[in-house]
């Protein structure tokens, strides 16, 4: 029977992954795309197709992890990449959630719940079938968070040592998740606490007789300073590690956190945000700045006051489940300057599951619990889609957007048509480019060993003397919103001109964005 089990798990994770493929297949087809998966797509090409110093490159992109995970699926296509990847990586989501649900309970009735959530819910989907990298976070969110309750229930070391790990490469997946380990230092305390052989179940009485007896305190102490060496050790020497692989390659420690060239959403949050202030995209105030970011998450996640209530007489678990939600109001504060992303919502669905897959099998009233799981579920659902709707984000309108009118989004088309232009010049013609902004029109180009771009030693010189390099340049223009992030633009031709008089510039393309010159001497 178990067998028999298993096989239908791993049936509908197929069918789940065969699903989440032909969405986002069809989405990309339809011209959806993102800041994150171009980026991804333009830096595997220079990996592997470019020319120049390619290690670093390859060693300094951030976030790491979803950026390898795309290499292997572009032997099918370097444009469909990351889209194969988030779609078969969430379905792996799947299978881990649904492995550990099946083993707690015979009654298929959470399975169902939790396959109709992974089909139907707009997170999930744009999870899914955006191309980003969210699936490996929340694969290890999960992961992380899983080990902690096990912990928890069994009091061994080993499910803390597990967790390390997932924290570790949870932040390798998204940097913003280091601040997750904020909110569980104190709770380190409790969980050691807890931990003690004592009569007292209070933890503030727990508290009290250990500080008062010599050989407790000494016991309390090892116990608190060993967790946190067990859990915070190797993420520290992680990143302490990376921090000095870039001050060697990049002379700079936060290089893989603030340098446009590494990560993508150095310059993709400051636009989005810049965009909405200045009303670009919307005449609407964010709607972060006058609302309580954990009441949004709950509002997002009616599942969570569901999760929080199964373990409401557990008190150091229950501080777990809340770390997150200060986590998000740490994110709201640090980066003011940016929206927060639709993934610090979804988190909490992961975790309010999580926390039915754990603890609902010890509820006596299950038939009451199967009714409320029924009707939170469409309310859910629904949440999601407002969610998405009126994101502050306009990739993420753009998503639900597409999904649902099935109407082509036309956001990148400027960017395409540029690059099937590139794509028209002869093979032997170079073209200086700076993809710190120009990124998703490197993404769409046929050969990149066309382009002079940053990561090559020779374009420092090339921006200086263009003509010894380069037969075309290109420019962002003046409405190109990017264009103050970038050296190629309309101040670097007059100045370019200035220097060099014997210098001639012809506008062979133009568009609203972009400026492309041929260079030829007089």
């Amino acid at each position: 029977m178990r067998q028999s089990r298993s096989f239908y798990l791993l049936l509908v994770t197929l069918v789940l992954a065969a699903y989440y493929l032909f969405c986002g297949i069809y989405l990309n087809k339809l011209g959806y795309s993102n800041a994150e998966s171009l980026f991804y797509i333009e830096k595997t090409r220079i990996v592997f197709e470019g020319l120049g110093a390619r290690l670093k490159v390859m060693g300094l992109t951030s976030p790491i992890f979803p950026f390898y995970a795309t290499f292997i699926f572009t032997l099918v296509s370097y444009t469909l990449a990351p889209v194969i990847a988030s779609a078969i990586g969430t379905a792996v989501l799947f299978y881990i959630m649904a492995g550990a649900l099946v083993k707690r309970f015979s009654d298929d009735f959470y399975l169902v719940i939790l396959a109709l959530l992974f089909l139907l819910h707009p997170g999930i989907l744009y999870v899914a079938c955006s191309g980003k990298g969210m699936y490996l976070a929340l694969i290890f969110f999960f992961l992380f968070f899983l080990n902690i309750l096990k912990f928890y229930r069994s009091n061994t070391t080993f499910h803390i040592s597990i967790a390390s790990i997932c924290l570790v490469v949870l932040v390798f997946c998204d940097y913003k998740f280091i601040w997750l380990t904020l909110f569980f230092i104190p709770l380190i305390l409790s969980i050691s606490i807890q931990s003690l052989n004592l009569s007292e179940q209070e933890s503030i009485f727990r508290l009290f007789l250990s500080f008062n007896s010599p050989s407790l305190r000494r016991k309390l102490i090892s116990k608190t300073f060993a967790l946190y060496i067990i859990i915070f050790i190797l993420p520290i020497a992680s990143v302490v590690g990376y921090k000095l692989l870039n001050l060697t390659h990049a002379n700079d420690l936060n290089y893989f956190l603030e340098s446009p060239y590494s990560t993508w959403n150095v310059l993709s949050d400051k636009i989005s945000f810049d965009q909405v202030i200045t009303g670009r995209t919307t005449n609407k105030l964010p709607q972060e700045i006058s609302l309580l970011i954990s009441a949004k998450a709950l509002i997002f996640c009616p599942l969570m006051l569901l999760a929080i209530y199964l373990f409401r007489r557990s008190t150091y678990q229950l501080l777990t489940l809340l770390t997150p939600f200060g986590f998000i109001e740490f994110l709201h504060i640090k980066y003011d300057k940016a929206f927060l992303a639709y993934e610090y919502y979804v988190i909490f669905l992961i975790l309010a599951l999580l926390c039915i897959i754990f603890r609902a099998q010890y509820i006596r009233r299950q038939k009451t619990l199967k009714v409320l799981l029924c009707v939170i579920l469409p309310i859910q659902i629904f949440t999601g889609y407002l969610f998405l709707q009126n994101s502050m984000i306009p990739e993420e309108r753009s998503f639900i957007s597409t999904l649902l009118t099935r109407k082509a989004d036309d956001e990148q088309t400027d960017n395409r048509d540029l690059a099937y232009y590139l794509n028209g010049i002869p093979s032997t013609s170079k073209i200086l480019v700076d993809d710190a902004i120009a990124y998703p029109i490197v993404a769409y180009v046929q050969s990149v060993k066309q382009l002079t771009m940053p990561y090559q030693d020779e374009f420092s010189s090339a921006i200086e003397a263009p003509a010894k390099y380069d037969d075309f340049i290109l420019i962002a223009t003046a409405k190109n919103i990017a264009t103050g992030y970038t050296q190629l633009n309309n101040r670097y031709i007059d100045i370019i001109k200035r220097q060099n008089s014997a210098l001639n510039l012809r506008i062979v393309y133009e568009s609203p964005n972009w400026l492309l010159y041929e260079i030829s001497s007089r």
